[in-house]
Protein backbone atom coordinates (compact mmCIF):
# COMPACT_ATOMS: atom_id res chain seq x y z
CA UNK A 1 0.00 0.00 0.00
CA UNK A 2 2.66 2.78 1.13
CA UNK A 3 4.78 1.92 -2.21
CA UNK A 4 1.84 2.21 -4.08
CA UNK A 5 0.86 5.71 -2.70
CA UNK A 6 4.21 7.09 -3.49
CA UNK A 7 4.10 5.69 -6.96
CA UNK A 8 0.76 7.75 -7.19
CA UNK A 9 2.77 10.83 -5.87
CA UNK A 10 5.95 10.62 -7.63
CA UNK A 11 4.76 11.35 -10.89
CA UNK A 12 3.96 14.90 -9.65
CA UNK A 13 7.52 15.10 -8.07
CA UNK A 14 8.38 17.96 -11.10
CA UNK A 15 5.36 19.70 -10.88
CA UNK A 16 5.84 20.00 -7.46
CA UNK A 17 9.52 21.13 -8.01
CA UNK A 18 8.86 23.72 -10.53
CA UNK A 19 5.74 25.25 -8.62
CA UNK A 20 8.30 25.57 -5.39
CA UNK A 21 10.77 27.18 -8.03
CA UNK A 22 8.22 29.41 -9.46
CA UNK A 23 6.83 30.76 -6.46
CA UNK A 24 10.85 32.04 -5.33
CA UNK A 25 11.34 33.86 -8.90
CA UNK A 26 7.82 35.60 -8.36
CA UNK A 27 8.96 36.59 -4.74
CA UNK A 28 12.12 37.61 -6.17
CA UNK A 29 10.73 39.76 -9.07
CA UNK A 30 7.77 41.66 -6.40
CA UNK A 31 10.37 42.35 -3.93
CA UNK A 32 12.95 43.62 -6.52
CA UNK A 33 12.98 47.77 -6.46
CA UNK A 34 12.22 47.92 -10.45
CA UNK A 35 12.13 51.80 -10.46
CA UNK A 36 16.13 51.26 -9.92
CA UNK A 37 16.64 48.89 -12.94
CA UNK A 38 18.55 51.10 -15.91
CA UNK A 39 15.80 49.48 -18.03
CA UNK A 40 12.92 46.94 -17.47
CA UNK A 41 9.30 46.07 -19.41
CA UNK A 42 7.83 43.94 -17.02
CA UNK A 43 5.40 43.50 -17.26
CA UNK A 44 4.91 42.85 -21.28
CA UNK A 45 2.62 40.64 -23.15
CA UNK A 46 5.28 39.93 -26.11
CA UNK A 47 9.01 38.14 -25.69
CA UNK A 48 11.09 40.70 -27.91
CA UNK A 49 14.46 38.77 -28.08
CA UNK A 50 16.49 41.29 -29.79
CA UNK A 51 15.40 44.07 -27.11
CA UNK A 52 18.43 41.85 -24.66
CA UNK A 53 20.86 44.42 -27.37
CA UNK A 54 18.55 47.23 -26.14
CA UNK A 55 19.71 45.72 -22.01
CA UNK A 56 23.55 45.22 -23.05
CA UNK A 57 23.69 48.72 -24.66
CA UNK A 58 22.23 50.84 -21.48
CA UNK A 59 24.48 48.43 -19.14
CA UNK A 60 27.33 49.13 -21.70
CA UNK A 61 26.90 52.97 -21.83
CA UNK A 62 26.21 53.25 -17.79
CA UNK A 63 29.12 51.86 -16.49
CA UNK A 64 31.24 52.40 -19.21
CA UNK A 65 31.81 49.12 -20.92
CA UNK A 66 32.10 50.77 -24.36
CA UNK A 67 35.14 52.05 -23.61
CA UNK A 68 37.48 50.78 -20.49
CA UNK A 69 39.66 47.50 -21.30
CA UNK A 70 37.26 44.79 -20.20
CA UNK A 71 37.33 40.79 -19.54
CA UNK A 72 34.28 39.35 -21.27
CA UNK A 73 33.89 35.74 -20.71
CA UNK A 74 30.41 34.44 -22.79
CA UNK A 75 29.30 30.14 -21.50
CA UNK A 76 26.96 29.42 -24.64
CA UNK A 77 28.37 31.45 -27.76
CA UNK A 78 25.63 29.12 -30.03
CA UNK A 79 25.74 31.43 -33.37
CA UNK A 80 27.84 34.09 -31.58
CA UNK A 81 25.88 37.17 -31.63
CA UNK A 82 25.95 38.03 -27.98
CA UNK A 83 29.63 37.13 -28.30
CA UNK A 84 30.28 39.71 -31.36
CA UNK A 85 27.38 42.59 -30.29
CA UNK A 86 30.17 43.13 -27.44
CA UNK A 87 33.52 42.70 -29.32
CA UNK A 88 32.03 45.40 -31.94
CA UNK A 89 30.89 47.73 -29.48
CA UNK A 90 34.32 47.51 -26.71
CA UNK A 91 37.09 48.46 -29.16
CA UNK A 92 39.62 48.90 -26.36
CA UNK A 93 42.90 47.35 -27.77
CA UNK A 94 43.76 45.45 -24.41
CA UNK A 95 39.78 43.99 -23.69
CA UNK A 96 39.60 40.51 -24.29
CA UNK A 97 37.01 37.94 -25.17
CA UNK A 98 36.57 34.05 -24.08
CA UNK A 99 33.48 32.17 -25.69
CA UNK A 100 32.74 28.92 -23.95
CA UNK A 101 30.65 26.42 -26.23
CA UNK A 102 30.58 22.57 -27.43
CA UNK A 103 28.82 24.05 -30.88
CA UNK A 104 27.19 20.56 -30.47
CA UNK A 105 24.25 21.72 -29.15
CA UNK A 106 22.62 21.15 -25.49
CA UNK A 107 24.47 18.82 -23.19
CA UNK A 108 20.86 17.37 -21.69
CA UNK A 109 17.41 18.11 -22.26
CA UNK A 110 16.25 21.03 -21.43
CA UNK A 111 12.14 21.85 -21.67
CA UNK A 112 11.22 21.21 -24.91
CA UNK A 113 14.27 21.07 -26.54
CA UNK A 114 16.00 17.82 -26.80
CA UNK A 115 19.85 17.00 -26.04
CA UNK A 116 21.97 18.02 -28.75
CA UNK A 117 19.35 20.86 -29.82
CA UNK A 118 20.67 24.47 -30.97
CA UNK A 119 23.96 23.26 -32.16
CA UNK A 120 25.90 26.10 -34.42
CA UNK A 121 29.36 25.57 -36.80
CA UNK A 122 32.13 27.61 -34.76
CA UNK A 123 32.62 30.70 -36.43
CA UNK A 124 36.04 32.55 -36.77
CA UNK A 125 37.06 35.48 -34.22
CA UNK A 126 38.75 37.44 -36.98
CA UNK A 127 40.20 39.88 -34.09
CA UNK A 128 43.14 38.73 -32.17
CA UNK A 129 41.84 39.75 -28.48
CA UNK A 130 39.08 37.03 -29.20
CA UNK A 131 38.91 33.26 -28.68
CA UNK A 132 36.38 30.28 -28.73
CA UNK A 133 37.54 27.56 -26.33
CA UNK A 134 35.43 24.30 -27.28
CA UNK A 135 33.99 21.69 -24.99
CA UNK A 136 31.85 21.13 -22.37
CA UNK A 137 32.39 23.57 -19.46
CA UNK A 138 33.13 21.33 -17.20
CA UNK A 139 36.47 20.29 -18.50
CA UNK A 140 37.18 23.19 -20.44
CA UNK A 141 36.91 25.87 -17.88
CA UNK A 142 39.14 24.83 -15.06
CA UNK A 143 42.30 24.75 -17.52
CA UNK A 144 41.07 28.46 -18.32
CA UNK A 145 41.13 28.94 -14.88
CA UNK A 146 44.67 27.71 -13.93
CA UNK A 147 46.11 29.78 -17.06
CA UNK A 148 44.38 32.91 -16.55
CA UNK A 149 44.40 33.71 -12.97
CA UNK A 150 46.18 36.58 -12.61
CA UNK A 151 43.57 38.01 -15.75
CA UNK A 152 40.53 36.95 -13.87
CA UNK A 153 41.32 38.45 -10.67
CA UNK A 154 42.57 42.08 -11.93
CA UNK A 155 41.00 42.80 -14.91
CA UNK A 156 37.05 43.89 -14.91
CA UNK A 157 34.61 41.42 -15.93
CA UNK A 158 31.54 41.02 -17.83
CA UNK A 159 30.16 37.22 -17.91
CA UNK A 160 27.51 36.71 -20.01
CA UNK A 161 25.96 33.28 -19.08
CA UNK A 162 23.72 32.23 -21.53
CA UNK A 163 23.86 28.19 -21.30
CA UNK A 164 20.16 27.58 -20.34
CA UNK A 165 21.11 24.62 -17.73
CA UNK A 166 20.81 25.14 -14.47
CA UNK A 167 23.49 22.51 -14.27
CA UNK A 168 26.15 24.52 -16.69
CA UNK A 169 24.90 27.84 -15.12
CA UNK A 170 25.67 26.77 -11.56
CA UNK A 171 28.49 25.07 -12.21
CA UNK A 172 29.94 28.20 -13.81
CA UNK A 173 29.08 30.52 -11.28
CA UNK A 174 30.69 28.74 -8.38
CA UNK A 175 33.98 28.12 -10.49
CA UNK A 176 34.17 31.99 -11.01
CA UNK A 177 33.34 33.08 -7.91
CA UNK A 178 37.01 33.57 -6.03
CA UNK A 179 37.89 35.76 -8.71
CA UNK A 180 33.90 38.21 -8.71
CA UNK A 181 34.92 41.64 -7.96
CA UNK A 182 32.62 44.47 -6.76
CA UNK A 183 31.53 45.86 -9.74
CA UNK A 184 31.86 43.05 -12.13
CA UNK A 185 28.44 42.46 -14.34
CA UNK A 186 26.77 39.44 -15.23
CA UNK A 187 23.88 39.10 -17.65
CA UNK A 188 21.46 35.65 -17.29
CA UNK A 189 19.78 35.41 -20.55
CA UNK A 190 17.03 33.02 -19.44
CA UNK A 191 16.78 34.36 -16.23
CA UNK A 192 12.84 33.95 -15.51
CA UNK A 193 13.01 30.02 -16.09
CA UNK A 194 12.67 28.96 -12.96
CA UNK A 195 14.16 25.24 -13.26
CA UNK A 196 17.44 26.38 -14.69
CA UNK A 197 19.19 29.61 -14.62
CA UNK A 198 17.17 31.48 -11.71
CA UNK A 199 17.66 28.55 -9.51
CA UNK A 200 21.12 28.10 -10.40
CA UNK A 201 21.29 32.42 -9.28
CA UNK A 202 19.26 31.82 -5.96
CA UNK A 203 21.34 28.51 -4.76
CA UNK A 204 24.77 30.64 -5.56
CA UNK A 205 23.79 34.21 -3.78
CA UNK A 206 22.14 31.62 -0.89
CA UNK A 207 24.60 29.61 -0.53
CA UNK A 208 27.72 31.79 -1.07
CA UNK A 209 26.72 34.82 0.24
CA UNK A 210 27.13 37.06 -3.52
CA UNK A 211 25.01 40.06 -2.97
CA UNK A 212 23.99 40.21 -6.94
CA UNK A 213 22.06 43.60 -7.83
CA UNK A 214 19.90 43.68 -10.71
CA UNK A 215 20.34 46.62 -12.66
CA UNK A 216 18.11 45.98 -15.53
CA UNK A 217 15.63 43.35 -17.57
CA UNK A 218 13.80 43.16 -20.52
CA UNK A 219 11.67 40.38 -21.37
CA UNK A 220 9.80 40.41 -18.22
CA UNK A 221 13.45 39.14 -16.63
CA UNK A 222 13.61 36.75 -19.34
CA UNK A 223 17.28 38.81 -19.91
CA UNK A 224 18.72 39.91 -16.53
CA UNK A 225 21.70 41.72 -15.84
CA UNK A 226 23.31 41.95 -12.52
CA UNK A 227 26.40 43.91 -10.72
CA UNK A 228 28.53 42.44 -8.40
CA UNK A 229 27.83 44.68 -5.07
CA UNK A 230 29.73 42.33 -2.60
Amino acid sequence: LWSGFLRLFSGFNHLFFFLRNFNLLRSWISETNRTDLLINDFYSWKRDYPRRLELFDVVAAHYGLDKNPILYLEFGVASGSSFFWWMKKNIHPDSLFRGFDTFEGLPEDWGGFKKGAMAFNQREAHDGRAEFIRGIFQASLHPFIESNKDLLSHKPKIIHLDADLFSSTIFVLSQLYPYLKKGDIIFFDEFNVANHEFLAFKIFTDSFYVKLRAIGAVNNFYQTAFVVDG
